[in-house]
């Protein structure tokens, strides 16, 4: 196994002055010791990594990292900065930066290593030495661990097949010492950590968690899920334990084992930043009485704000540290992300009977009644009330899970009894979102109620589903509900009017938000006002979501034709997938252009925000519509003025192309007469 670091990867004065060129000083290092094959590619993955979130932690350090398939032995490069760098740590910028690149199938052994590193970081004393090294050897044996051991004192923590036995049995010992010395029973701690790539934030977390459980006096035990698999806690560890914490921005895996127990929910830096206030607010819900019945649930983590914090924790409170704005943009992407299937399959079956049968389908007799199997316009009746079943889901679903993402499984019911009324009293989409926020607030506020021991297990499938849908349905039908109603009709009767600039200023603003963040929040919120419309299409329904997926489209087709153009542009990464962002494009997939975006932001995101502009504007004033909320080219024989509606992505398109083109050309001018790397990840020198 070759040396993770060597005095090669050290560079002691690194004279970057910001993120980006620190990554492509350091990773030159690594293509020079013939670590990493593609500087480009392995760039745009870096890049990829840090758009997920920020790399740098409070104490100065910055760590960007990746798994690449363009790296091809595990590397850690070190650079020390004297004027600071900004990676986004709420303390300032790092002085102390590490580049770390782990291969596509990095072993096990290499990331027990990283691991390690990752852990250290968090002792004081070893970045002090860090600061003050002035051999690079020295540094880089430091670095591998090649300095006289440190006394056994750590934390218990339990880090599965990544840490040595003897390391996780001193832990109970020290914490227990804490607090037995009195007598007592110390307050136990079990808690998860992990992060996107595994390698790095993961082992830092669990060692923060360990160091302030210690300064605490209270018994920590710590899962690290991260890249090398994970070593589930002993079962009798987490049935002893008197709270949860989480700290991740993956899926916590195998969470029930949780479930019933005080829970903390946050992102990974929060453990690696304020470990101390975890533990306060762990130990707060405890003497509440706080129970996350909903730990063992399956839904998928939100990312949170900067700090990592999650916009829920596990009990279904809001996570008092995150930005209202964060936590309200979660909730709304919770109820939107588990409705676009039922959109999707329903929207589709719907274009689909009306393709077949024509769209006085609509109005067919039930097919429970006549059915005649000879008959392609009963087919298209099938379809067509199929999907319109599909689509009678759209307003609970919605609400449902906007209640379930501020509130988890409690939230469930009052959340889809909430939407079932927001029809009935035809508030619609709108109606949706302001019954499942009402769910979801009024279960967060029944969960902060203490109750005795005896009535913890009923509470969250009984006494809250109960109460909250009482609630819920008070609110809606008597308070909130015809005033929604209102609002709805005066939204509709607004879209079925909007002609000239009215409408193509819409259009623009639509392709803005399309194509700003590619399947992003912003994305999802224009997306879900046009399917919004598709539950009673109306005309100026059915020209938004012809708009929003002409806009959609944009970026990938956009990326995909500048790949095409101008090759030299773009690394021969970006090349492949210029190839696949066709197909994407063509298939309104918007996501296909994130790559791109992520490799060079500045250029390539306002690029197509102005194709995808262009596209909505013309879509909006070519009065184009559309009845399916997918299919991209496919469904092109369900449109509107189909004509029209190609030339206006074909528009949007040259536009965005056009732009990006022009915006790399000129940026590529001075490196490459300095002798920066060329497309292929070579390097390009020219003769003085």
């Amino acid at each position: 196994m070759s040396e993770l670091i060597t005095a090669e990867l050290v560079d002691l004065d690194l004279s970057a002055a910001t993120k980006d060129a620190a990554a492509r000083s350091l990773a030159e290092r690594m293509v020079a010791a013939h670590r990493v094959t593609d500087l480009d590619g392995f760039l745009a993955d870096v890049a990829a990594r840090e758009a997920q979130m920020p790399t740098g932690l409070d104490g100065g350090i910055g760590i960007p990292h990746c798994r690449s398939e363009h790296v091809n032995a595990p590397t850690l490069a070190f650079g020390r900065s004297g004027a600071g760098i900004d990676f986004g740590a709420a303390d300032g910028p790092a002085d102390l930066i590490f580049l770390i690149a782990a291969p596509a199938g990095a072993d096990d052994d290499h990331l027990t290593i990283l691991s390690g590193l990752a852990r250290r970081l968090m002792d004081p004393e070893f970045t002090a030495a860090l600061r003050a090294g002035t051999d690079p050897r020295a540094v880089a044996a430091l670095i591998r661990g090649e300095e006289p051991p440190e006394e056994p004192e750590q934390a218990r923590v339990e880090t599965g097949n990544q840490e040595q036995e003897q390391e996780r049995a001193g832990t109970g010992a020290e914490a227990a010492g804490a607090t037995g010395a009195a007598g007592s029973v110390p307050f136990r701690i079990v808690a998860v950590t992990s992060c996107p790539t595994g390698i790095a934030h993961t082992y830092m977390a669990a060692e923060s968690l360990a160091a302030a459980g210690r300064a605490e006096g209270v018994e920590v035990t710590v899962e690290t899920q991260g890249s090398a698999g994970f070593k589930k806690l002993d079962p009798a560890v987490v049935a002893g334990a008197d709270a949860v914490i989480w700290a991740h921005d993956v899926e916590v895996r195998e969470k029930a084992r949780f479930r019933g127990k005080p829970l903390v929910d946050v992102g990974v830096k929060a453990g690696i930043n304020r470990p101390a206030e975890l533990i306060a607010e762990a130990r707060r819900k405890a003497e509440r009485g706080e129970i996350a019945a909903a730990a063992g649930s399956d839904k998928a983590s939100g990312s949170g704000d900067d700090d990592g914090d999650r916009s829920r924790d596990g009990n279904g409170s809001g996570a008092e540290h995150a930005h209202f704005g964060v936590r309200l943009r979660t909730y709304l992407m919770s109820g939107v992300s588990y409705m676009v299937p039922f959109v999707a399959a329903g929207g589709l079956l719907i274009a689909l009977s009306f393709a077949i049968g024509g769209y006085e389908t609509a109005s067919a007799k039930s097919v429970a009644d006549h059915f005649v199997w000879g008959e392609a316009d009963s087919w298209a009746a099938l379809l067509n009330q199929i999907g319109s079943a599909a689509f009678g889901f759209l307003v609970p679903v919605l609400a449902g899970y906007i209640a379930y993402g501020m509130a988890d499984r409690p939230a469930l019911v009052p959340g889809f009894v909430g939407g079932a009324i927001a029809l009935t009293v035809n508030a619609g989409f709108l109606g949706g979102l302001v019954a499942g926020l009402l769910a979801g607030a009024v279960v967060m506020a029944v969960q902060r109620v203490p109750v005795h021991a005896t009535l913890r297990g009923i509470m969250p499938v009984l006494v809250i589903p109960l109460v909250a849908s009482a609630a819920v349905g008070f609110l809606m039908f008597i308070v909130v509900g015809k005033p929604i109603a209102s609002l709805q009709n005066a939204l509709t009767d607004w879209l079925n009017g909007l002609s000239g600039s009215n409408a193509v200023i819409l259009g623009v603003v639509l392709g803005l938000m399309m194509c700003f963040d590619m399947g992003g929040p912003l994305n999802k919120v224009a997306y879900a006002f046009a399917v919004g419309g598709l539950a009673d299409p109306t005309p100026g329904g059915l020209k938004v979501m012809a708009a929003v997926m002409a806009a959609g489209m944009v970026p990938p087709l956009a990326m995909a034709l500048a790949t095409t153009v101008r090759r030299g542009l773009f690394t021969k990464t970006e090349r492949e997938n210029g190839r696949a962002a066709w197909v994407l494009g063509a298939s309104f997939i918007t996501e296909g252009a994130i790559p791109f975006a992520a490799a060079d932001p500045l250029r390539v995101i306002p690029s197509v925000m102005a194709g995808g502009a262009v596209t909505g504007a013309l879509s909006m004033a070519f009065g184009a519509t559309l009845r399916a909320p997918h299919g991209g080219v496919f469904v092109v024989p369900l449109i509107g003025e189909p004509f029209l509606y190609l030339l206006a992505i074909a528009a949007g398109t040259l536009v965005a192309t056009a732009l990006v083109v022009l915006l790399k050309g000129a940026r590529r001018t001075a490196p490459e007469a300095a002798g920066d790397a060329g497309a292929d990840g070579s390097r390009v020198t020219v003769a003085a």
